[in-house]
């Protein structure tokens, strides 16, 4: 039995959306929310909404790659926003919304900047690509009452394509 796990980390505008949809992805094992890619430790939803931490809304995606690999990770995240939005997804305006995706090898990076580059050259979107691309750092898991929320609430109350 194969019990190698990897990690990704995204982020995609509000991480309520983005959760429910890489959970329905088989190979998926677990799934987290929090805050990522800022300079306070430990913050709190209010203070990532402040704008004033550098944090982004996240998903850390816990997975089997013998099940899903990390491109077809990467797929999911490229098709289920903008990632041409600058700062804000749908009605969701704010850094802590912008289009991130944080790697956590050089294989992801490599990943990453190559279907990037090709999404760009495809033309699909009109606008250049806003989607930053960074070595992971610390992640924060959000409060407890943000984990699988629109599973526990029902819904869909956040932009996602």
């Amino acid at each position: 039995m194969n019990d190698r796990r990897e990690t990704a980390i995204f982020g995609a505008g509000c991480f309520w959306g983005v959760e429910q949809a890489f959970r329905r992805i088989e190979g998926v094992i677990d799934t987290t929310v929090g805050y990522a890619g800022g300079h306070t430790a430990n913050p709190s939803y209010r203070e990532v909404c402040s704008g004033r931490t550098g944090h982004a809304e996240v998903v850390r995606v816990v997975f089997d790659p013998a099940r899903v690999s990390y491109r077809e990770l990467l797929e999911a995240f490229w098709s289920l926003h903008d990632p041409t939005q600058v700062n804000r997804q749908g009605p969701d305006v704010g850094s802590q919304y912008r289009s991130l995706i944080l790697v956590g090898s050089p294989e992801q990076e490599a990943a990453a900047r190559e279907t990037r580059a090709a999404l760009e050259s495809s033309r699909q979107f009109p606008e250049r690509i806003a989607t930053e691309i960074e070595e992971a750092g610390p992640f924060w898991a959000a409060e407890d009452y943000h984990q699988r929320y629109l599973e526990k609430h029902g819904g869909a109350s956040c932009h996602t394509r």
